[in-house]
């Protein structure tokens, strides 16, 4: 593991985005998302992802479009992401929910043609600073079983649900899946093994080698049948957000489907009593007796921002040497090849 400045790391994804086809302030967006997953202790989304991202748009050689409108309420649009990466659609998208949600009290936004969407928390701290509740679900081409089977029919289906407080807001984010397609693919890139029971391989049996899983077999759902009903909800979702190759294998490239809505609580109420009625929600549920004396029950996506906060203080983090090694040679490149 090589240790790196916050800053350096930063840089090196900007560079590396840079040099290959992004531009404006592109890679200072995607940059953004990448370094908050890094900061949060979720490396197979921080640096990794830049590296996935650089290799697949050279695999699938796509044409990046504009983003497009295809149809738009007061409380509604429909985006066609034209190819574009899903960090910025889902950007676009979510900025829209919030506008909408501020103006008519809610606002619900899909987007397709797109992919790799990443962390949905990221987005759904902003709606929560916003004042404002979220929820979002997104889905991509088949690379997960549904309970009891052994062939990919779903996609790692995220789901995401965030709630504005007078302090930290309560946002959960997780995939429906036992492990993240990010997650096999750093592993693959390291030589690792992935969890026994996480996944099989194209014949059906299961597997720990992550090459078996990306060639034609499949991630394992989270949650057993509970979470593959979840699962199967979220690709219905996306399915509504407009995503059209449901029913195909994981393609090159693939469509990914991303549905946000925004509720402005005030819809209901006093929106700063919701405010107050969450937080001391929460306090009581970190008042809970902890079934182990020395770990007290703490809530969502508070573990995720001390790591970050931690991790900011310390100013570095910790990158495979493969992955610093892949990125310095991707920003003396370019997509072509120069």
């Amino acid at each position: 593991m090589l240790r790196l400045k916050i800053t350096d790391a930063r840089a090196m994804i900007e560079s590396a985005l840079a040099a290959n086809g992004y531009t404006a302030d592109e890679p200072a967006t995607i940059a953004d998302h990448l370094m908050d997953c890094e900061l949060r202790g979720l490396g197979y989304a921080g640096l990794a992802r830049a590296v996935a991202i650089i290799e697949h748009d050279r695999r699938s050689n796509l044409t990046r479009r504009a983003i497009t409108i295809r149809h738009e309420s007061a409380v509604s649009a429909s985006l066609d992401g034209g190819d574009d990466l899903g960090y910025l659609v889902a950007m676009r998208a979510t900025g829209m929910a919030i506008t909408k949600a501020q103006a008519s009290g809610i606002g619900i936004v899909g987007a397709s043609r797109t992919h790799f969407t990443g962390m949905f928390s990221y987005y759904l701290e902003r709606v929560t600073a916003a004042g404002l509740v979220g929820m979002i679900a997104g889905s991509g081409p088949s690379a997960v079983a549904p309970h009891g089977g052994t062939e990919p029919r779903f996609s790692t289906n995220p789901i995401a649900f965030g709630f504005p407080s007078d302090g930290l807001p309560v946002i959960w984010d997780i995939s429906t899946s036992s492990i993240t397609h990010a997650e096999v693919l750093l592993a693959m890139r390291l030589g690792e093994p992935l969890p026994s029971g996480s996944a099989f391989d194209a014949e059906g049996n299961a597997t720990t080698d992550p090459s078996k899983v990306l060639g034609g077999g499949a991630m394992a759902t989270w949650g057993g049948h509970r979470g593959s009903g979840l699962a199967l909800s979220v690709q219905l979702l996306s399915m509504m957000a407009g995503q059209h190759n449901v029913h195909g294998p994981y393609p090159e490239p693939g469509d990914f489907g991303y549905l946000i809505t925004a509720i402005d609580p005030g819809l209901f109420g006093s929106a700063d009593e919701f405010r107050r009625s969450v937080s001391a929600y929460v306090e009581q549920i970190r008042q809970t007796r902890p079934l182990d004396p020395g770990t007290p029950v703490r809530l969502p996506f508070e573990r995720s921002v001390k790591i970050r906060e931690r991790t900011l203080a310390q100013g570095h983090i910790e990158v495979a040497d493969r992955v610093v090694e892949t990125l310095h040679a991707f920003a003396k490149q370019t997509s072509s090849g120069g």
